[in-house]
């Protein structure tokens, strides 16, 4: 039985997570931490439903998202149920983060919505939540340079085949390559 006390009852965390390295791990699990049950939006869940940003431009590249939204998806339920998340306090779902409107479809609106913020590309998302009326809680903030592991530096670092297994967790790496990520991301950057 469970007995602890959550800041929150359900909250609302999102991420590409192209590819889930140790970082993101730390941020779910501190979404986690403040609610019972935590609801993973995975953002550009649909080639259709990506939109540039130009807070982010690079965001919406196919390089940048060599990942489908089930293979997300996987990863995400693999890593939190390994890290202690029980099944029936997580949920995985679609987010098209770039459409406020669509929001409702996809994630409870009476949730908190957690988020960090990096860059203008989170001040945007604060203001799209914002927009929306929604509750919101920074978990942090921090200068770009202090960011950390940076998944884009992680697909460049398959491409070139450089070391990258010790950024992600050990069955984050191990599906990778059972799915033939670094080849899937040689072939895209051939193409782009």
């Amino acid at each position: 039985m469970e007995n602890l006390v959550f800041k929150y009852e359900t909250g609302v965390i999102h991420g590409r997570f192209q590819v889930l390295h140790h970082d993101h791990l730390k941020y779910l699990l501190a979404g986690k931490e403040l609610c019972r049950h935590l609801v993973v939006g995975i953002t550009n869940p649909d080639p259709v439903m990506v939109r540039e940003e130009s807070a982010d431009i690079k965001r919406s590249s196919l390089l940048a998202n060599p990942l489908t939204y089930y293979e997300r998806y996987t990863l995400i339920r693999t890593v939190l149920l390994e890290n202690g998340v029980k099944a029936q306090n997580l949920s995985v779902v679609p987010l098209p983060i770039n459409l406020p409107e669509r929001y409702q479809y996809y994630v409870p609106l009476d949730a908190v919505f957690f988020l960090t913020i990096y860059d203008d590309w989170g001040r945007k998302k604060l203001d799209y939540f914002k927009s929306l009326q929604l509750k919101t809680h920074v978990l942090w903030e921090v200068l770009p340079g202090e960011k950390g592991i940076s998944a884009n530096d992680i697909r460049n670092d398959m491409i070139h085949d450089k070391p990258w297994q010790h950024l992600v967790p050990q069955s984050v790496a191990a599906l990778l390559i059972k799915w033939g990520i670094p080849q899937r991301l040689k072939k895209i950057q051939a193409v782009c």
